[in-house]
C-alpha cells in the first residue's frame, strides 16, 4: 500500500461534486442540517458523490486547526498599523508566538507572525479577510504551517 499525498489545491480548481460535499458537509458541522440526505439535497449533490469525496476533501481551515501557522504581512509604515493588526488576531482568540518586523523601506515593511490556531473562533479565511481589510495592509500570505 502507497503512503497517501497531500495536495493544496485552490477552490476554483475543484470539481463541482467537490465544491458540493464541502458545502454539504459545512451544513451538517454547523447542525444546519442533521442527516447527510438532508445535507445533499439542499447543496443539489447525490449520496454518491458526497461519500465518495467525504473523507479525502476537507476545508483547509481545517487542517491547519491546532496548528501554529506562519503569515508574512506587507504593512504601511504607518503609527497605529501593527497595533491594529495584532488586535484582530487577538480578537479571534488566536495566540501569537513570535513577530518579527523588518526595517520600514519606501514606507512599507514586512511583518512575519508564528500564530497558534488552536485557541480560534473563526475560520482562518476570516481572520485573513480581517487582516487584509485594514487600509494599511497589502498583502497577507501564509508562508508555513506545523504543529
Amino acid at each position: 500500500m502507497s503512503k497517501k499525498q497531500f495536495f493544496l489545491v485552490r477552490e476554483d480548481m475543484l470539481t463541482d461534486a467537490m465544491q458540493r460535499t464541502l458545502e454539504a458537509k459545512a451544513l451538517l458541522s454547523t447542525g444546519k442540517s442533521k442527516k447527510i440526505n438532508e445535507a445533499v439535497h439542499r447543496v443539489g449533490l447525490s449520496r454518491s458523490a458526497f461519500y465518495k469525496y467525504k473523507d479525502g476533501i476537507f476545508p483547509f481551515h481545517a487542517i491547519a486547526k491546532e496548528r501554529i501557522i506562519t503569515l508574512s504581512i506587507n504593512l504601511e509604515d504607518k503609527s497605529g498599523t501593527l497595533s491594529q493588526l495584532l488586535n484582530i488576531v487577538a480578537q479571534t482568540g488566536a495566540n501569537i508566538l513570535t513577530i518579527n518586523q523588518t526595517i520600514p523601506l519606501q514606507g512599507r515593511a514586512n511583518i512575519t507572525l508564528s500564530v497558534d490556531t488552536a485557541p480560534i473562533e473563526i475560520d482562518l479565511n476570516e481572520l485573513f479577510e480581517r487582516m487584509e481589510a485594514l487600509e494599511a495592509v497589502d498583502r497577507v500570505e501564509m508562508v508555513g504551517s506545523g504543529s
